[in-house]
């Protein structure tokens, strides 16, 4: 999912006057996980369905929050960190500017941590593609002798 596309399924979910509401099979299927797995989610706190009838269900706000896990998760973070962000953010909006503030930090430290892993790996690109070379030179160099002397 692009960033713009992110973007806009978030704010596609912000409605919170919808009443649409969705099962539990129905957003596993939706995201790709399992059963398990959303039931997980909802262990750690960070998924609070309601319930209807005793089957689980889920609003709006809980696909976002439910996409925004597995993206968060994507990208390395853990649980602790997606609770905390999600925290920030109460069921009325309130927290806005911290979560902001935290979401600017995360993001800052996971930028600068990826760059720091993105110039190791340059660096070792850089490493075996010399020793590709030097290889591939040596190996051009035997087979020239061998075709020489054979």
């Amino acid at each position: 999912m692009s960033a713009k596309d992110a973007r806009a399924f978030v704010d596609s979910h912000r409605d919170e006057a919808t009443t649409e509401l969705f099962g539990i099979t129905e957003l596993c299927r939706e995201f790709g996980i399992t059963l398990r797995a959303l039931r997980f989610y909802e262990d750690k706190g960070l998924l609070a369905p309601r319930r209807i009838n005793g089957a689980r269900v889920y609003t709006r706000r809980d696909r976002a929050r439910l996409a925004l896990i597995l993206r968060a998760k994507a990208i390395g973070s853990p649980l602790s960190e997606i609770k905390r962000y999600l925290d920030l953010y109460g069921h009325q909006g309130e927290g806005r500017t911290q979560q902001l503030n935290y979401v600017i930090e995360r993001t800052d430290a996971e930028i600068a941590e990826l760059e720091k892993k993105r110039a190791q790996i340059d660096e070792t690109l850089a490493e075996l593609r010399v020793i590709n070379h030097y290889s591939r030179t040596q190996l051009e160099a035997r087979q020239r002798a061998d075709a020489k002397n054979g």
